[in-house]
């Protein structure tokens, strides 16, 4: 073609223009390393890239391409203004200004996590997440785990190990968090005349709600466990020498249950609602332990027992054959079950702790757990009886400890300590054996 025919074609280009032809990302790249630079003649290099290695340059090209498609779209969509919480309230929003905002992280994406092996721990157990949470103070409920860390209350993934949602929260003393419904119940505060109780979602950690229990004299010094729940779905709290019930979706107080042996310092609720236990330590008295069994129904407290070996005694839970309870003496410290809620026939249950160690017994998939540093057991609560054990290893000496699990999906969680070696404290995820299923419990 000579110069009139290409200025003859390039006129007619001009006046019936071809449509546009789409420009893959592969063909950009291809060009970006085929074509010579506009006004330059190609200049050969030595070393530089022949012909043949246009097509695998062209596929490097394409990745730093596309990488840098991602990144501009990441760029935009980090200015983009957060999308509204459940609630429609931005997700910085304060519910409450008692709590400060929840912060809360996505795990919807994350995949199981396989944790670091204890060495020698029972019903192989692996450490998922190494952070700090206060011993007995793990529950399980709708799929997620819930503690206390350092100053917060979390809400764990148990797949992946991560806090998916957490909040401002110190506890006043030791009471397991306590969930109805979509809500989480924890103590706020118990002093003086009065028990303050926070609700929050159960997903989000976001307060919903906060109520005020008058108490009847002064709440006690010694309390361990002051909050359960019933299958009713209202709320029991230890408020001096009284128990007071709550319904939970309005904050009303429904009842009163007024006491004579002394000031409430625990409580628990049986599975069928019918029965409440009431621990109280006696004034004055560091070695002894009284239980009421109270009847729901007919308002009669039907026996009053006491254990006189050991000293204080709380983190009540009660079963369907009748309460457990932790209590100690020194650094020692043992589960007991008592049948029907009578001390006097009450039984050590497990190896007990050490050390300053807690074994307060938690009821969680159908059996009751009873940690410790010598021993992991799950029981029939029912009857009492040991269904299965491990032994839990000592580490050059020193005892670990595995606490209170609780069951989630196949699995069961435990806080864990061992002090000799460093990272190996935190939630610890065992895989207990079926007779620990509460099958046949």
């Amino acid at each position: 073609m000579n110069n009139e025919e290409r200025r003859l074609a390039e006129v007619m280009h001009r006046v019936t223009p071809e449509p546009p032809r789409p420009v893959t990302v592969e063909q950009v790249a291809y060009r970006l390393v085929s074509e010579p630079r506009r006004g330059r003649e190609p200049r050969v290099r030595r070393g530089g890239l022949s012909r043949s290695w246009a097509p695998a340059a062209a596929a490097a090209a394409v990745v730093v391409i596309a990488g840098a498609s991602v990144g501009i779209a990441l760029l935009a969509s980090s200015h983009r203004t957060p999308p509204p919480s459940a609630g429609g309230a931005p997700a910085s929003s304060s519910v409450s200004s008692a709590s400060t905002s929840p912060s809360q992280t996505s795990s919807s994406s994350q995949t199981a996590t396989s944790g670091t092996r204890i060495a020698g721990a029972p019903w192989g157990a692996e450490l998922v997440d190494h952070q700090t949470v206060v011993n007995n103070a793990l529950v399980s409920g709708d799929g997620s785990l819930y503690a206390y860390g350092s100053g917060t209350l979390d809400r764990i993934d148990p797949a992946t190990g991560a806090v998916a949602a957490t909040t401002r929260y110190d506890p006043p003393l030791s009471n397991q968090p306590v969930i109805v419904g979509n809500t989480v119940w924890v103590v706020w505060s118990n002093s003086g005349g009065s028990v303050v109780l926070h609700g929050y979602d159960a997903q989000t950690l976001a307060q919903t709600a906060s109520v005020l229990v008058p108490a009847t004299g002064r709440v006690s010094n010694v309390a361990n466990g002051i909050l359960a729940s019933g299958p009713d779905g209202h709320l029991y709290v230890a408020a001096g020498v009284s128990v007071v019930v709550v319904n939970p979706a309005n904050g009303q107080i429904l009842r009163h249950i007024y006491l004579v042996a002394g000031t409430a310092s625990s409580l628990a609720v049986s599975p069928d609602g019918s029965t409440l236990y009431i621990g109280i330590v006696p004034k004055g008295s560091s070695d002894s332990f009284k239980l009421l069994v109270y009847n729901l129904a007919s308002g009669i407290i039907g026996n009053e027992s006491t254990l006189s070996s050991g000293g204080g005694a709380g983190g009540l839970v009660a079963t369907s054959g009748g309460v457990w309870g932790a209590t100690g003496s020194g650094m020692s410290e043992w589960t007991w079950f008592a049948p029907h809620g009578n001390l006097a026939r009450a039984v050590r249950v497990g190896g007990g702790a050490g050390g300053g160690f807690d074994a307060v017994p938690s009821y969680s998939g159908g059996v009751v757990w009873i940690g410790g540093v010598q021993s992991l057991s799950c029981a029939s609560p029912a009857s009492g009886q040991v269904l299965a054990t491990a032994r839990v290893p000592a580490d050059h000496g020193d005892a670990e400890f595995f606490s209170s699990p609780v069951v989630a999906g196949s699995h069961a969680y435990s806080y864990h300590v061992n002090n000799n070696e460093a990272g190996q404290t935190g939630l610890a995820q065992l895989t207990p054996p079926d007779a620990c299923s509460g099958v046949s419990s």
